[in-house]
């Protein structure tokens, strides 16, 4: 696809979803120009984000470096509405929120497999604040299930853990 290829509207929806991720991990357009070694001007991240500029796939690959996040994360998606049908949390059952700094320190034999499930979670969602993410009660039950616990145990193993905020 070439540069005429791409449409105003759909360069407006990779801005916002740029946007989106960098306002989600709480980064100004001035913390990425530095965090990318001024590799990305403040101003040219701006017009990406605006839509007046397109950005090209090597570009957009190394955000993707920058923001942690993979690649297809900064693209629009299907049906343009931003999230995934997984984004909200139910009514029903008590959410778990997790603290993924102390995940990603953790030293526990879980560990490997609580970051693969949290970050399957994360990609759903499309959430990458890189702090917390809060976790549906079918996701501690699904968890559980790995672990062959029960939830309340695995609410206890979490809490032992030191993750669960």
């Amino acid at each position: 696809m070439d540069e005429e290829d791409v449409s105003p509207a759909y360069a407006r929806e990779v801005g916002e979803r740029l946007r989106h991720i960098r306002r989600q991990q709480g980064l100004s357009l001035q913390a990425v120009e530095e965090a990318s070694g001024r590799e990305f001007k403040a101003s040219v991240l701006g017009a990406y984000e605006r839509g007046e500029r397109i950005v090209s796939v090597l570009r957009l690959a190394r955000l993707s470096t920058i923001y942690g996040v993979p690649v297809d994360q900064l693209l629009p998606r299907e049906g343009g509405s931003g999230r995934s049908a997984r984004g909200g949390l139910p009514a029903t059952g008590s959410p778990v929120r997790i603290d993924l700094g102390r995940l990603e320190a953790l030293d526990a034999p879980e560990r490997d497999l609580i970051r693969r499930y949290v970050g399957m979670i994360q990609i759903e969602r499309g959430d990458f604040n890189g702090r917390v993410i809060t976790i549906r009660s079918d996701d501690v039950r699904a968890l559980a299930r790995i672990f062959e616990r029960d939830e309340a145990d695995m609410r206890r193993r979490l809490d032992e853990l030191g993750i669960r905020v």
